[in-house]
């Protein structure tokens, strides 16, 4: 009996708090400005579900120079994250930042979006479709606001992204290097030295490089890559080590010696008849 009455106290609780938030319908919301004050509610209280069903239905039904629309556009890209729906997320971000290029929310858009690419492309080994998107979104952003003051943190974030690509590339290249494969391997390990030349990989892909050119007999190569690393890593071990017994290449220094005067062009002696 006890049990039971407790069993129904808390059933009338239940419907208690229920009638005092009754649930977001937006059926019952029939002005845009009443729909957005109520998912704006709903996204405060970490309602995602609720939020992005409202945003969505705002960012079809405002007018396009409603000043409602960016922020719609804005909180549906961040109740889509919240979610972990960083596609979609990335997706409205995009569209709040090429139809309101001018809005002080865009330069803040298009690093989310950015950011969002980013979050899908996880791992380096993983495909990096989205890693390349995630690119060409935060060089949007430099392009289009060099004067934003998120350009420092967009930078930063850009860095991050070429170290993955980074490491990508040299484990492509460890991968053949491992079987010996030493043409491929160089490939990849001179695109390492190509593309990401800041990125920490970039000297290990320097010295498995040198490792490649002295296991085919490439001797030239192998000093002239070493010449190079000794310059930009000079009291680094592993270099030192990887290019012990090479000689260091010396740069050719500019003639300074001016040349002399081109001769005239030599005349054809005159035909006779």
């Amino acid at each position: 009996m006890h049990r039971n009455s407790w069993r129904l106290v808390a059933f009338l609780m239940f419907w208690g708090l229920a009638a005092c938030h009754p649930e977001f319908q937006l059926k019952n919301l029939t002005t845009n400005e009443s729909l957005y004050t109520a998912s704006l509610k709903e996204f405060q209280r970490k309602h995602w579900d609720n939020a992005v069903a409202g945003f969505e239905k705002l960012t079809t039904d405002l007018p396009p120079r409603d000043t409602l629309l960016p922020r719609s556009y804005w909180y549906l890209a961040e109740a889509h994250d919240r979610m972990g729906e960083h596609l979609l997320a990335a997706q409205s971000f995009s569209r709040l930042t090429e139809t309101f290029p001018d809005d002080s929310l865009a330069d803040d858009a298009a690093l989310e979006s950015a950011r969002s690419y980013k979050k899908l492309w996880r791992r380096p080994e993983l495909d990096p479709q989205y890693g390349d998107i995630a690119v060409t979104s935060y060089n949007t952003l430099i392009g289009l606001y060099p004067n934003s003051p998120l350009l420092p943190q967009a930078q930063k974030e850009l860095g991050e992204l070429d170290e993955m690509f980074a490491e990508k590339d040299y484990d492509s290249g460890i991968y053949y290097f491992r079987r010996k494969a030493w043409d491929s391997a160089n490939l990849y390990f001179k695109d390492v030295l190509a593309k990401h030349p800041n990125a920490p990989k970039a000297r290990d892909a320097g010295t498995k490089l040198v490792q490649s050119y002295k296991a085919i007999g490439y001797k030239d190569d192998a000093t002239d890559l070493c010449t190079e690393l000794k310059q930009r890593y000079p009291s680094d071990k592993q270099v030192a080590d990887v290019c012990r017994g090479l000689p260091t290449a010396v740069a050719a220094k500019p003639d300074s010696t001016p040349a002399p005067p081109r001769a005239p062009p030599a005349t054809k002696p005159p035909t006779t008849n």
